[in-house]
C-alpha cells in the first residue's frame, strides 16, 4: 500500500508545478513536466523512481535516430 503511494506521488511530479519537499524554492516545478513532453514528442518513456540512497533516479528512453 505505501509502494503505491509512492508511486503515485513520483508519477505525479510530471505534472506542471507539482513538487515533493520543502516549498522553499522559488522555481515552479516545470522540470519534469518538460522532459515528459519533449521525450514524447520524440517517440520515447521516462520513468521515475525514489532512489534508495535519496533522490529520485530518472530513466529516459528514446528510440534510435534513424
Amino acid at each position: 500500500m505505501v509502494e503505491r503511494h509512492v508511486d503515485r506521488e513520483v508519477n505525479g511530479l510530471f505534472e506542471p508545478f507539482r513538487r515533493l519537499g520543502p516549498r522553499d524554492t522559488e522555481r515552479p516545478g516545470l522540470g519534469l513536466s518538460i522532459v515528459r513532453s519533449i521525450t514524447r514528442a520524440h517517440g520515447g518513456t521516462v520513468r521515475a523512481a525514489p532512489d534508495p540512497g535519496g533522490g529520485l533516479e530518472i530513466e529516459v528512453r528514446l528510440p534510435p535516430a534513424r
